[in-house]
């Protein structure tokens, strides 16, 4: 069983689903709204917890309503919230739109996840002793550089999820065994890529394309009814992570099938499965 530790964001998600999605200055009618505990490193860390793995995560919340919420769906999942600090002020919040066809658009607030500016000797020993670190950019920068030049001082593989795409120092891209991106995040960050040992590239319904020190391979999408797309690349990445010391072309079939199962059910955290449903999926896929 892999060992995880997630250094990341964790808010509430406020979800509307519509017809379609307003056009600037329009209102439309909403179809149906649910708040689901959120975040890409809360995401993540479950999607691993699920998928097998033992997770810790290092985060903060806000001391408001929201606090409780986000805390119990770690803990329900299996995951050692020791590390999630609570900080004055509000927790973080999305505000998530979501159309018929399952896409989204999305606006991040970060409230509480902008003050996790400091790792404590407790933080930075359980990313020593873990085989992998798994670090966002919805919280600071430099917290991000700070676990990943602890990982990598202490072997520990470091996996980034470099979302939302913003600049990166030279020093922290050196810190990167892997990074998990999208087709539009891979434009984006172009040859900031190079350096990265091994680089996966999820494309939605057609899979995900892999590059590493042995080549490259394609490995092909699932077919599901799609109902909501967030948090599925959330649930793909900590499905990879969880499996990753399998080997790049296992993690990337368990990363799938996970990613797809996501797609089926609406909001993020709620959507993600647990290994016996990844389990099955895969072994009707042969």
């Amino acid at each position: 069983m892999a060992r995880i530790v997630v250094v990341g964001s964790i808010s509430m998600d406020q979800v509307t689903v519509t017809e379609r999605r307003p056009e600037p200055g329009e209102t439309v009618l909403g179809r149906g709204f649910e708040m689901v505990p959120g975040g890409k490193g809360a995401n993540q860390a479950i999607a691993a917890a699920r998928a097998g793995a033992e997770v810790g995560f290092v985060g903060a919340v806000g001391n408001d309503l929201f606090a409780g919420r986000l805390r119990e769906v770690l803990d329900a999942a299996g995951v050692d919230t020791t590390r999630l600090r609570t900080t004055d002020g509000p927790s973080g919040i999305a505000t998530i739109i979501v159309d018929t066809s399952g896409e989204n658009s999305i606006i991040v607030v970060p409230g509480a996840n902008a003050r996790l500016t400091e790792l404590t000797d407790a933080d930075l020993a359980a990313i020593a002793a873990a085989d992998v670190l798994l670090c966002q950019l919805e919280i600071p920068i430099e917290t991000v550089l700070a676990a990943a030049r602890h990982a990598r001082a202490h072997d520990t593989t470091v996996l980034l999820n470099p979302s939302p795409v913003q600049w990166l120092s030279p020093e922290l891209w050196a810190c990167v065994d892997i990074a998990v991106v999208n087709e539009g995040e891979a434009e984006q960050l172009g040859s900031a890529l190079e350096p990265v040992a091994h680089v996966v590239t999820t494309r939605g319904g057609a899979g995900a394309r892999y590059r590493g020190p042995d080549g490259e391979f394609a490995s092909p999408g699932v077919t599901v009814d799609v109902v909501d797309t967030t948090g599925a690349g959330d649930t793909f990445t900590g499905a990879l992570a969880a499996h990753w010391h399998e080997g790049p072309r296992t993690a990337l079939a368990w990363a799938g099938a996970a990613g797809a199962l996501a797609t089926t059910k609406l909001g993020a955290s709620a959507s993600i499965p647990h290994r016996a449903e990844i389990e099955h999926l895969l072994a009707r896929q042969g």
